[in-house]
């Protein structure tokens, strides 16, 4: 028996996984759970970083002191684009930013009017978002940041978390390609872009392959958790999605995914970058996955609409559990409202945005958080659906079946409206798909397994998948002309 501990880091919250391997299967089992709260400073809304090293710590003291587990291997992944810059000592020159923080507002604009869009798109096929690194770093410049001027590296969350539990400050291939500074065609940082930008080079670091072996645990770390020494730390694909669609349960051709949480990630696995004025139209992304492929996808907004509104009904004095919203989704009346998800990017006051946004389109506005949750969940099936023709379009070929993975995947209420309003097979599970592409891709560095094939046949020998066909397709194209009448123009 293999025994890897996966720190699996959202936007929301974060867990020590225990993973053990044996006779072709995985167990988990989730050690630790935390809180990852945001921080709002009179300078803008960070993440709260010491915190989050001190739950790693935890969760290693869990494994050593109390369980007194050797390990295999230790990873971390981690939401997407967000960094850390450090100075010549390797401390941290400024506590890190929350993509979410306003200073990225208007910055696509911004970034474009400097370099033309397809010109930055064909560096890096990526799609245009505020919150990505490339936008971020340019707010730094363009407000004469100090810590920018100092830095002399980057790091990626999953990385500095790496080099505190490593001392080794190396850069993951995966979560390197979610910035918008790097290339996946000539697999290398966009240098050119970051010159054009008057972004300096210098903070741009040694990538490494996602399995890599980083080394042991520092001295101080193994005294302080009770580690052994010698345990191993690797990169696994620290960015989530990517440890979530290398554990994709897929075992034949025509698939996409979608790895649903706080957000919505849909898209295709490819061998190659797809870049072209096609898919720069579309706004889809290259990002790098697991075993050099790469994840053709949409960046969409998930299920952080519910997390928000339940946040707001909660100090409100209504608590309510994601198993009694969905359960209320279910029981509402249907197409009531249909919102474009994408427009709501800011947290706060959602369901009042909500209610405004519906009045602003001439609907009726949903009054229940039963009926809220109702139109968020069928606008997120209706935007898949958008999403998917789009994939279908961009290939040339039929999508048959939609992979639902990740937390999400146990909203069953949305599964049956993605099945409903797309007309595909949805098939969903497992919904600890990123903590278990976590485990696997150690393994897999490691030796234990060979690549992805071997990766996916223990996820499927490993966890339970429920099927949902479609149904009730008629009603969904209604609504479907309804949202895509609605376009992208009315502000959340």
């Amino acid at each position: 028996m293999k025994r890897y501990l996966a720190f699996d880091l959202g936007a929301e919250s974060g867990r020590a996984m225990l993973g053990s391997i044996g006779d072709g299967r995985l167990e988990l089992e989730e050690l630790h759970r935390f809180l990852n709260t945001p921080v709002r400073l009179p300078t803008g809304l960070y993440w709260d970083t010491f915190r989050l090293w001190h739950e790693i710590q935890q969760g290693l003291r869990i494994v050593a002191r109390e369980r007194k587990l050797g390990l295999d291997g230790v990873a971390i992944d981690t939401w997407g684009v967000d960094f850390a810059l450090l100075g010549a000592d390797g401390a941290l020159v400024d506590n890190p930013r929350h993509y979410r923080d306003s200073r990225n507002n208007g910055m696509v604009e911004r970034l474009c009017a400097a370099v033309p869009r397809e010109e930055i798109f064909a560096h890096t096929g990526i799609q245009f978002m505020q919150l990505n690194s490339l936008c971020q770093l340019y707010a730094m410049k363009l407000a004469g940041s100090p810590a920018l001027e100092i830095a002399t590296r980057l790091l990626f969350m999953p990385d500095l978390f790496n080099y505190w539990l490593t001392g080794v400050q190396k850069v993951e291939v995966t979560i390197a390609s979610t910035s918008q500074f790097y290339n996946p065609a000539a697999r290398r940082w966009a240098t050119e872009l970051f010159e054009r930008l008057g972004l300096p080079v210098r903070i741009l670091g040694e990538i490494v392959e996602a399995g890599t072996l980083l080394g042991p645990v520092r001295a101080e770390v193994a005294e302080e958790t009770g580690l052994d020494p010698d345990t191993p730390v690797f990169t696994t694909a620290c960015h989530d999605t990517a440890s979530a669609v290398a554990a994709v349960p897929a075992e034949r051709d025509g698939w996409c995914y979608i790895s649903s949480g706080t957000w919505s990630l849909m898209g295709v696995e490819l061998d190659e970058p797809l870049i072209n004025d096609a898919v720069l139209a579309y706004n889809l992304t290259n990002e790098v996955g697991a075993a050099g492929k790469i994840r053709l996808l949409k960046n969409i907004a998930g299920l952080w609409l519910l997390q928000e509104c339940r946040r707001a009904w909660a100090l409100q004095g209504n608590e309510y559990s994601y198993a009694q919203l969905a359960e209320m989704a279910g029981a509402a009346r249907a197409f009531r409202a249909v919102i474009q998800p994408d427009v709501f990017l800011e947290p706060g006051r959602l369901p009042e945005r909500i209610a405004d946004y519906c009045r602003k389109t001439g609907q009726e506005v949903p009054e229940q958080p039963g009926e809220m949750c109702r139109s968020i969940l069928e606008s997120l099936a209706l935007r898949y659906r958008q999403v998917l023709e789009g994939l279908e379009t961009i290939l040339g070929r039929p999508i048959a079946v939609i992979h639902i993975v990740g937390g999400g995947s146990q909203n069953q209420v949305l599964n049956q409206f993605v099945a409903d309003a797309t007309g595909r097979e949805v098939i969903a599970g497992p919904a600890e798909a990123t903590a278990a592409g976590n485990v696997l891709i150690q393994a897999m560095g490691s030796g234990l397994l060979g690549g992805l094939q071997d990766v996916r046949e223990v996820v499927r020998q490993s966890f339970p998948l429920r099927r949902f066909e479609p149904r009730h397709t008629a009603a969904w194209d209604e609504a479907y002309a309804r949202f895509e009448r609605l376009g992208a123009g009315v502000s959340g």
